[in-house]
């Protein structure tokens, strides 16, 4: 009887923690949906909705990375080129863009964001792929099942839009495609998706068993991403299905690496902040994301009163350009960061914190040694 977990079967976190940051969060997402008329919210994101899942999961997560970086004064004193490099060519960036025009500025970030969003989720797959030895055809296929996944649905949105949502702002996606193209896209994501599925099904039947906790991730990220853009109708149903299976699993991943920096000593604020556990943990971003937001709606957007109170100020053009993206500095600066800081290559301890390596040592075992990521395993999007 072929073996349904083989020996070479490696969870990232635990099968506990994976089945409930992957196959969870995108099950609970698509509940939610499922309820979306009992609760009120079909059409437009409700404000108890935009709360829950805007503010205290999608841009919560972003205020996360301070965990693996800004938090600590060792990392700090380490590589302050980057820690004060990312930022500043953030924000230049930003205002450049916004200086050609305001929508010029929500393009470009809204590009920036989804190319975030899709290679953190090749990085967990790949990271599977690397801790169970996977062969190179093998992490060719994951990594082909993930584009099909994520990249397919886009295309597809790309040539019906517009759609009833969008990502940041109305517009923000370059229209123009023929629709035609989204429906090859959808052909070409659905045969590479069955073609990986075959394979998994032929190592059940040669006795080679299968990767459960890859394979959820890749059906959890199909139905995020198909159920999310091609199925969904509504700004809720986009919200839901995007936010939660990007934003929990990495909490998990911060949450462990914090864990793993505070055991060795000399951590500082972000030790501090981690004595009251994951309470305390997801407390600290949680005021961090509202403290954002509450900006954002006094200076800019002017919709949520009832939760932030009313607003009257308006700021001129030449100044928006330099607050606009200074807000969304935190985001950007997430973005640029986790090109960098997840590559354990490049800093042996990555792994033993994160609980994937022998504690102090410079190599992990040798299905570990690889870096954690090719890509940004991280992203937000608000």
């Amino acid at each position: 009887m072929p073996r349904l977990l083989a020996p070479s079967q490696g969870w990232l976190f635990g099968p506990g923690v994976d089945l409930t940051v992957f196959a969870g969060s995108a099950l609970v997402s698509v509940l939610f949906v499922l309820a979306a008329p009992w609760l009120g919210a079909v059409g437009d994101t409700p404000l108890w909705a935009w709360v829950l899942f805007v503010v205290c999961v999608d841009v919560a997560h972003v205020w996360s990375t301070l965990f693996r970086t800004y938090l600590d004064a060792d990392e700090l004193r380490r590589r302050p080129g980057l820690y004060l490099g990312a930022p500043l060519a953030a924000y230049v960036a930003g205002v450049a863009a916004y200086l050609v025009s305001p929508g010029a500025f929500w393009t470009l970030f809204a590009y920036v964001a989804l190319t975030h969003f899709v290679r953190q989720q090749y990085g967990w797959v790949a990271l599977y792929g690397r801790k169970a030895r996977a062969s190179a055809l093998e992490r060719r296929l994951d990594a082909a099942a993930i584009y099909a996944a994520t990249l397919g649905p886009v295309v597809w949105w790309h040539a019906n839009l517009p759609r009833s949502f969008w990502w940041f702002v109305e517009g923000d996606f370059l229209a123009g495609l023929p629709r035609e193209a989204g429906t090859v896209a959808l052909a070409v994501h659905a045969a590479v998706l069955v073609a990986w599925a075959g394979f998994q099904a032929v190592r059940v039947a040669r006795g080679e068993g299968v990767q459960a906790g890859k394979v959820l991730l890749v059906a959890a990220t199909w139905v995020a991403w198909f159920g999310g853009i091609v199925v969904a109708r509504d700004d809720f149903a986009f919200t839901v299905l995007n936010v939660l299976l990007h934003g929990v699993p990495y909490f998990a991943l911060l949450f462990r690496y914090a864990r793993g920096r505070r055991a060795e000593g000399g951590y500082g604020v972000g030790g501090t902040l981690l004595r009251a556990g994951l309470p305390g943990f997801v407390l600290f971003l949680v005021a961090l994301a509202l403290a954002e937001e509450l900006l954002w709606d006094w200076l800019i957007w002017h919709e949520r009163s009832t939760l932030f109170g009313p607003s009257s100020l308006e700021l001129p053009a030449d100044l928006l350009a330099l607050v606009v993206p200074l807000l969304a500095l935190p985001q950007a600066t997430h973005y640029v960061l986790d090109a960098f800081v997840w590559k354990p290559g490049r800093e042996p301890t990555l792994l033993s914190r994160l609980g994937w390596g022998p504690p102090g040592g410079p190599e992990g075992p040798p299905d570990s040694r690889l870096p954690v990521s090719t890509m940004a395993i991280p992203g937000g999007n608000e």
